[in-house]
């Protein structure tokens, strides 16, 4: 249905043009804010225009959905979208930091059928298709088996005193790399109790999946992707033992924010 290893190389490329921007390497960079706390920069209106084109010639048959793009309501029509987020953390992106990537995901009749994370600044491409697997750099990824919560290694530069007994990791400000590393057992678990979008989570939630995570909203329900509304509250990947742990610990603290 469609030629991977173009794909890989669209990719790979789209994670070029951003690095050829990133203020990590001394370059001089243009930055707004979409609205207040949203920034953006010049290098993810490239990437988006450059995946745009580059995916739509590739697959001309699947829809489009970014965060960089002005939604449109035609990618419901079809069973094939392409899911993307151009710079998925650009905050670290705009500060020279190396926590952020580029993030495709193929879906299919609402599930992802391919995903792939290129973060160049860390010299690091990530990919997984569903029923296949997943890998990093060409090593296949096996996931976090901790069994149990306390203890779990988390993404974060602190926690509530309610976690205190987890452990605190490296965070980059891309969601799709923390996700990841719960894929590449750098991580047991990653949680977001707020309201984000199918192009922050598309790529990263198939590669942790297919590395033996599990991975769901901050309810504990299953992930749906094309939707009219493409948000969803919270995402939560984390070894499997401790899902349903994690879910029992959050519980109070999803009904709350997710009502406001």
């Amino acid at each position: 249905m469609i030629d991977r290893s173009r794909l890989e190389s669209i990719v790979r490329e789209a994670g070029r043009i951003a690095l050829s921007r990133w203020p990590g390497h001394g370059h001089a960079l243009k930055t707004w804010e979409k609205q207040p706390g949203s920034p953006v920069c010049e290098a993810d209106i490239a990437v988006d225009a450059f995946l745009r084109r580059e995916l739509s010639q590739l697959l001309p048959a699947a829809g489009w959905l970014s965060e960089e793009t002005v939604d449109a309501p035609e990618r419901l029509d079809g069973g094939l979208l392409w899911l993307v987020d151009p710079v998925d953390g650009t905050r670290d992106f705009i500060r020279g930091r190396s926590g952020w990537a580029v993030s495709v995901a193929l879906i299919s009749t609402g599930r992802p059928l391919l995903g792939m994370l290129a973060a160049p600044a860390r010299d690091e491409f990530w990919h997984g298709e569903a029923g296949q697997g997943s890998w990093r750099n060409g090593v296949r990824l096996a996931a976090s088996t901790r069994t149990e919560l306390a203890g779990s290694r988390v993404p974060a530069m602190a926690l509530p005193k309610a976690d205190a007994d987890l452990i605190t990791v490296d965070q980059p400000n891309s969601i799709a790399l923390r996700m990841a590393m719960v894929a590449a057992d750098e991580a047991d678990l990653v949680a977001t109790l707020r309201w984000g979008f199918e192009w922050d989570i598309g790529a990263a939630a198939l590669i942790a999946r297919e590395a033996g995570a599990a991975v769901t909203d901050a309810f504990g329900q299953a992930l749906d992707y094309n939707k009219p509304d493409p948000r969803a509250f919270g995402v939560l990947v984390c070894a499997p033992a401790i899902h349903g742990a994690a879910v029992q610990r959050l519980a109070a603290r999803v009904a709350e924010l997710a009502a406001q």
